[in-house]
């Protein structure tokens, strides 16, 4: 077996496994960034599967590096004083776990892509104040969340939002005469994620 080879396409397996362990969480940023929402959901049914790809980026990632430290032990008698091909380097292995790290853990910080856009809501009638429970589905983690706040908060007179993807679900507390339940739900469903109706 070419360990040269080997070495590369494992490397390469461990970056692309990490990528695609956070990929139900990064469309929404992308999304938000490109001014687009319909997208943001797209990848969402791979959210299951995050924990296996992430074990299978950290297997790749760990094997590369044994190969890589392994070849570099072996047989110092016979080395030859080549220089190596680029994704042989050191440098190389270091990029590639450093991105799969950004990769993975993407979800606990891409809330930081999402400008604050709550209001302060000046109450006229305290009668108009309402709270609506939105049942969602599609929201797969934090960063679903994240979108689904901010598609809210860019409507007028929304006081507090509070989206989660654990309870599947967005309290929304709001001055009624200034907006309304349907255009509520039509933010959320602007994002890619469906309001469900009961």
């Amino acid at each position: 077996m070419n360990t040269e080879k080997t070495s590369k396409n494992v490397a390469y397996t461990g970056l692309f496994a990490a990528v695609a362990a956070s990929s139900c969480c990064i469309p929404p940023v992308i999304a938000l960034i490109a001014g687009v929402g319909g997208g943001a959901s797209t990848l969402s049914w791979m959210e299951p599967f995050r924990p296996y790809l992430i074990g299978l980026a950290v297997l790749a990632i760990g094997y590369a590096w044994y190969s890589y430290l392994k070849t570099k032990k072996a047989d110092d008698c016979c080395e030859v004083d080549a220089k190596p091909k680029w994704f042989q380097t050191k440098g190389f292995l270091i990029g590639i776990t450093l991105f799969a790290a950004i990769s993975i853990s993407f979800p606990y910080y891409s809330h930081i892509f999402y400008p604050d856009n709550k209001k302060e809501v000046v109450i006229v009638n305290q009668s108009n104040i309402q709270t609506v429970n939105f049942e969602v589905e599609g929201m797969t983690c934090a960063s679903c969340e994240q979108h689904v706040t901010h598609a809210v908060n860019n409507l007028e007179g929304i006081i507090n939002v509070n989206a989660s993807y654990e309870k599947a679900n967005a309290k929304v507390e709001f001055d009624n005469s200034k907006t309304t339940k349907e255009d509520i739900e039509k933010a959320i469903n602007s994002t890619g994620y469906k309001v469900i109706n009961k």
